[in-house]
């Protein structure tokens, strides 16, 4: 990522930041909204961002059982680094664009393999994805009552979100099934690269590619013949995705709120993740807010802008804070021992 891209990307996090404040404490009364703040009890608080912290080493387990079980060198505690590292570039940058390959350039400098690397970081993605796609169909499909009667505002949102995931899986799949199509992508960018003189030694770079299309192709044959992979991946990835669901469910107890279900609270934040993940916002923010608003009025009542701030503040801005402090880590940590071998 070159410097004009980081001061673009830092620039429209700032901007899209204020216009998100703006939008959710414009015209409020900020004394009463400190006052129903804490109102909320802080012990729950604290077993939240635990929720937040297995969501991120959620994404961490599943990276060190890919890893292991493509037979390459990894340690868990650089595995959670890389999860740290790739969820707070994902926060930072529209789309979550930036969050897979600064773990690529992590797990590069810790010696593992460029495609296999990129091969399982794409699966991770795949999972991650499927858990929208096969929540968001499941819930528009079956349509329960006790659910959809709060997503009515909203349904648009969800469905773009939808169809958005599922491009991106099925995109995602054909490149992983069909690594030929991976070789003719590089080929191209290769030629374009040459003709603008970006690239002096073409049959130097001719070479890598083929000896990374030939690695990408292994892994895939691997992973063809071990098809209980791909599915312990998908309930891996169910388990992770349900940890950062349940903060705002942990949030509405700690207000001493009651009269709803729980996994009605858990499956209603699924949707809005459904309805944000694929939209080029950092972190959603501003979009995510604003269905929060409409979604939850219904169950948190007077509660619901107070029950927005804690829940995001942790979902979002708390796991911001830990991922930063653990890329910075991660910059100091990894690859500067001993590089994995190969």
């Amino acid at each position: 990522m070159n410097k004009k891209k980081y001061v673009f990307n830092a620039l429209f996090l700032v901007a899209v930041f204020a216009a998100t404040l703006y939008y959710v404490f414009h015209g409020r009364d900020l004394k009463q909204l400190a006052a129903y703040i804490r109102m909320s009890d802080p012990a729950y608080w604290v077993i939240a961002v635990i929720f937040v912290v297995i969501f991120i080493v959620g994404e961490s387990v599943i990276l060190f059982y890919l890893l292991k079980s493509t037979r390459q060198p990894a340690r868990f505690g650089h595995c959670c680094l890389y999860s740290f590292i790739g969820f707070f570039f994902s926060c930072v940058t529209p789309s979550a664009s930036g969050g897979q390959p600064m773990q690529l350039v992590y797990m590069k400098k810790d010696g593992l393999s460029v495609a296999i690397s990129t091969y399982i970081l794409m699966i991770v993605t795949i999972g991650y994805k499927m858990v929208l796609v096969l929540l968001g169909l499941g819930v528009m499909l079956i349509r329960p009552a006790g659910i959809i009667r709060y997503l009515d505002s909203v349904n648009g949102w969800i469905l773009l979100g939808i169809v958005l995931n599922v491009i991106a899986v099925g995109f995602m799949l054909l490149l992983l099934f069909r690594a030929g199509i991976v070789g003719a992508m590089l080929n191209g960018l290769l030629s374009v690269a040459c003709r603008f003189r970006l690239v002096k030694d073409r049959e130097k770079w001719k070479q890598k590619i083929e000896s990374l299309v030939d690695r990408y192709k292994q892994v895939s044959a691997y992973l063809k013949s071990h098809p209980h992979i791909g599915l312990n991946v998908l309930l891996l990835s169910i388990l992770q995705r349900m940890a950062l669901f349940a903060v705002t469910a942990i949030i509405y107890v700690s207000f001493g709120l009651k009269g709803e279900s729980l996994i009605v609270i858990l499956i209603l934040q699924g949707m809005i993740s459904v309805a944000v993940d694929m939209l080029p916002m950092p972190g959603g923010m501003g979009i995510t807010e604003g269905l929060f608003l409409m979604i939850f009025a219904p169950i948190f009542g007077k509660l619901t802008l107070p029950g927005l701030v804690v829940s995001r503040g942790i979902s979002f801005y708390a796991q911001l804070l830990i991922c930063l402090v653990m890329t910075v880590v991660g910059h100091f940590v990894i690859g500067k021992r001993k590089k994995l071998q190969q």
